[in-house]
């Protein structure tokens, strides 16, 4: 009888696809693509270089050769959408660094860092060659900017309504008594506040009733400031929700996240195909978001994540969900939440994981189709490697690994034994980078 792990390792050497460092690398990625209109393109650390720069080359190739018209990011929505504006040759920045500006919520450097800088400088480049009405956006699929979110409603109602501007600041009172989300969520949920759930709800819904007259003005500048509006009060009644479930089940609170990120996902593609263009999205997140959690020990706990609904929600024939894991090497991360951002030496991986399987085939960095041979091998659960924006070596298994089925989890994946840290834009960060710890 073979051995399971040889025929695995097997498998993979005959059907993985060497990465060279050229432009050929990502051929049999977009061959796969096809009609596809979403393309989510997962990491297995917030903190890694080569991820950042192989999601740029990635998705510029798909922007250019396939006709992809939107990125959607791991990032807060209004964050997102000063770079959004500047991408597209609006706003008032007037250089990619002073766009990112608005990021100032830990972790600065998941979006702050020299790979999306320099993705940023070449996506403006592409989009200032277009018209106007084929330019690509850049958009944030998260939810905790509940303040910020907030006061952007208000701002633009001041534009447009001002009587509705009013009627929200007072839906959005039970809010301003404190500038700390957590807190409010907790004194919320033990009845030591009156909760915001009613009039940040109401907000919404007068948006949605009082539309026809605020879209009646000419033009996309109406519809993208309305757009922008409306996902913002979409941010306010889902942080709010997820405040207060943060004091519940993890579950909870997770789904509330992951729900929101996917609402904001396919109101993304709504808007982009009633402004006549194709509504294709390249998705960038953690793989925790973007593999289908029901191949995870994520589905046993009652958590669901955005792969798991886009593929429920539009088809698997409509999303190509790409994981990304690495053997060892450095990472950009935490010790512990709110702290300095280090340069870390991540541990070679377990030998019971993927990532030693990966690293046992010799081949160093290779695309896999999760696919015929590979796809029946590698449905065998094994442990796989997590590291958000905190990693803590000293507690790795407990705080950083989890059983999935790769296979199920993922369409294809990238593997690259040897990865390193991302720089961060900021140079207090920068300077702590010198030697990994």
């Amino acid at each position: 009888m073979p051995n399971p792990s040889h025929t695995a390792l097997d498998v993979i050497r005959n059907e993985a696809l060497r990465l060279d460092g050229d432009e050929h690398d990502y051929d049999a990625l977009l061959d796969s693509v096809g009609g596809r209109s979403l393309v989510l393109l997962g990491e297995a650390t917030h903190g890694t270089r080569e991820f950042y720069r192989m999601r740029a080359e990635l998705t510029l190739r798909l922007v250019v050769e396939q006709g992809f018209d939107a990125i959607a990011v791991e990032a807060d929505w209004p964050d997102a959408y000063r770079l959004n504006l500047f991408v597209r040759g609006e706003g008032h920045d007037q250089s990619a660094r002073s766009a990112f500006d608005d990021f100032q919520r830990f972790p600065r450097w998941m979006w702050r860092n020299e790979e999306v800088l320099r993705f940023v400088e070449r996506l403006r480049d592409i989009n200032m060659t277009r018209q106007a009405s084929e330019r690509i956006g850049f958009y944030g699929l998260d939810m905790y900017s509940m303040y910020r979110s907030a006061n952007a409603v208000v701002d633009y109602l001041s534009t447009v309504d001002e009587e509705q501007a009013a009627i929200a600041r007072k839906q959005y009172a039970a809010l301003d008594h404190v500038r700390d989300p957590q807190r409010y969520g907790y004194e919320a949920v033990l009845g030591l506040r009156p909760d915001c759930r009613e009039g940040v709800r109401q907000r919404l819904l007068d948006l949605w009733t009082l539309a026809p007259e605020y879209l009646s003005a000419d033009g996309r500048g109406a519809v993208d400031a309305y757009f922008f509006a409306e996902r913002n009060a979409h941010v306010v009644a889902s942080a709010e929700s997820y405040y207060r479930a943060m004091f519940g089940s993890r579950a909870a609170s997770w789904n509330v996240r992951d729900e929101h990120m996917v609402q904001t996902l396919f109101a993304l593609q709504a808007h982009l195909r009633a402004l006549g263009s194709a509504g294709k999205v390249v998705v960038w997140a953690h793989n925790s978001h973007l593999g289908d959690a029901r191949a995870t020990e994520m589905s046993r706990a009652g958590e669901w994540n955005v792969g798991q609904l886009v593929r429920e929600r539009a088809g698997a024939e409509a999303a190509w969900l790409v994981g990304f894991t690495t053997y060892t090497g450095t990472v950009t991360a935490a010790y512990e939440w709110d702290g300095e951002a280090e340069c870390r030496q991540v541990k070679v991986a377990r030998p019971d994981s993927y990532e030693d399987l990966f690293h046992r085939t010799r081949l160093d960095r290779f695309y896999l189709p999760m696919q015929e041979e590979a796809a029946r091998v590698l449905r065998e659960p094994l442990l796989e490697r997590a590291i958000g924006v905190l990693y803590r070596p000293d507690t790795e298994y407990e705080s950083h690994y989890f059983k999935a089925s790769i296979a199920a989890q993922f369409d294809a994946v990238f593997h690259l034994d040897e990865t390193s840290a991302v720089e961060p834009l900021d140079t207090a960060a920068s300077r702590r980078e010198m030697q990994p710890v």
